[in-house]
C-alpha cells in the first residue's frame, strides 16, 4: 500500500501515476502542462496551486487540478505536503516594494510545506541569469559565482539556496537560470509594442549582450529537467543567439516591418530610460548553454530569435 514513506506504493511501474504539482501556473506553467500532458497522459497526473478562483475554470478546462492556496498564507500552503511526487516551481519572489528584503519569503513557506512529510522525488525551480549580474559580455556557464546587482536579483540567489536546502532531503533538485522568455503568443511576448512606442537603445558603442529562450522551448527544458535532470544542478536555459540589444531589437524591427529603434548614448538613457528598463541595459553576458544540450538533452525548436520572431516560425 501507498505511504508516506513509499508514496508510490509497491505498483509495477508502468501502472504508477505520477502527480506534478506547478507552484506559479502562469503562461510558461501551462505550456509546461500541455507539453506534460500530451504524450504522457498515461503516467501523470497534473495539479497548479493557484491563490485566484477565477483561474480555477481555464485550469480544469486545461486538464489540470486546481488547488488554492497562497504562498504569501503559509496556512494555505500546508496541504501541499506529501501531495505531489514532483513539482515544478515557476513562482516569483515578491516584486520589489518599500521595505522589501533580499530574501524570497515565498520560496522558504514552499520549501517548509514540501518538508512537512515525504518531500518530492524532483523539484525544478525557474530562476533568472540576472544571478550573474553583469559580466562584461563575457560568455557565461553555470560555475560562473553569482553576483546579484539588484534587490530582483538578490531575492532569485536566496531562493536557489533554498531549493539546494530541500535537495539536502533527498529531493532532486533542478535549479533552470533563465534569460527573457519570448513568443507571439505570449503577453508582450515579442519587442512589437517597445518597437510601436519608437523606445530608444543604447549606441553600439555603449551596448550590452542579451540572451533570449522561446516559451515553448523553456517549457520543454522545465519537463526534461523533472525527468533528467541531475541532483543539484544548474542548468542555463537560453538560446543559440548571440546579439547585443540593440542588434534585437533593429533584427525585431526588420521582421515586423517597423522603423528601427534610435540609438542613444547611455549618459543621454541614464537621464531619459526607465529605471527598470536601464537595469536590464546594464547587464551583459553572453549564456552559454552546453549543459542544456548535453546533460537535458534537449534541440531546440527555436535555436535562434529569428526563428521564434519570424512569421514563418510562429507557426511552428
Amino acid at each position: 500500500m501507498p505511504s508516506n514513506q513509499t508514496p508510490l506504493g509497491a505498483l509495477p511501474a508502468r501502472f504508477r501515476r505520477q502527480r506534478v504539482l506547478i507552484v506559479g501556473c502562469g503562461d510558461v506553467g501551462l505550456r509546461t502542462a500541455g507539453q506534460l500532458g500530451a504524450p504522457q497522459s498515461q503516467r501523470v497526473r497534473l495539479m497548479a496551486l493557484t491563490s485566484s478562483p477565477d483561474r480555477v475554470r481555464l485550469l480544469r478546462a486545461c486538464g489540470i487540478t486546481p488547488l488554492q492556496g497562497n504562498l504569501d498564507d503559509p496556512a494555505s500552503i500546508q496541504r501541499l505536503a506529501g501531495i505531489a511526487h514532483r513539482v515544478i516551481h515557476l513562482a516569483p519572489p515578491p516584486t520589489d516594494r518599500a521595505g522589501a528584503s533580499e530574501r524570497d519569503p515565498r520560496s522558504l513557506v514552499l520549501v517548509r510545506a514540501l518538508r512537512l512529510r515525504t518531500p518530492p522525488l524532483a523539484l525544478v525551480y525557474g530562476s533568472t541569469t540576472g544571478v550573474y549580474g553583469d559580466c562584461g559580455g563575457q560568455r557565461v556557464d553555470e560555475t560562473r559565482t553569482v553576483n546579484p546587482h539588484t534587490p530582483r536579483a538578490q531575492r532569485r540567489v536566496d531562493a536557489e539556496n533554498l531549493m539546494r536546502f530541500l535537495g539536502r532531503s533527498g529531493v532532486r533538485v533542478s535549479v533552470l537560470r533563465i534569460p527573457g522568455i519570448y513568443a507571439a503568443d505570449r503577453e508582450g511576448g515579442t519587442p512589437r509594442e517597445r518597437l510601436l512606442k519608437g523606445t530608444p537603445v543604447l549606441a553600439a558603442k555603449d551596448d550590452v549582450f542579451t540572451n533570449h529562450i522561446h516559451a515553448n522551448d523553456l517549457a520543454r527544458a522545465c519537463v526534461a529537467a523533472l525527468w533528467r535532470g541531475k541532483p543539484q544542478r544548474v542548468v542555463n536555459v537560453t538560446d543559440d543567439t548571440d546579439l547585443k540589444m540593440g542588434d534585437y531589437f533593429d533584427l525585431a524591427a526588420g521582421l515586423f516591418g517597423l522603423p528601427k529603434p534610435p540609438r542613444l548614448p547611455r549618459d543621454q538613457a541614464s537621464s531619459t530610460l526607465p529605471l527598470m528598463l536601464l537595469s536590464f541595459m546594464s547587464e551583459s553576458r553572453r549564456l552559454d548553454n552546453t549543459r542544456m544540450k548535453q546533460e537535458l538533452r534537449l534541440k531546440l525548436q527555436y535555436p535562434h530569435v529569428r526563428d521564434g520572431l519570424s512569421p514563418q516560425g510562429q507557426l511552428i
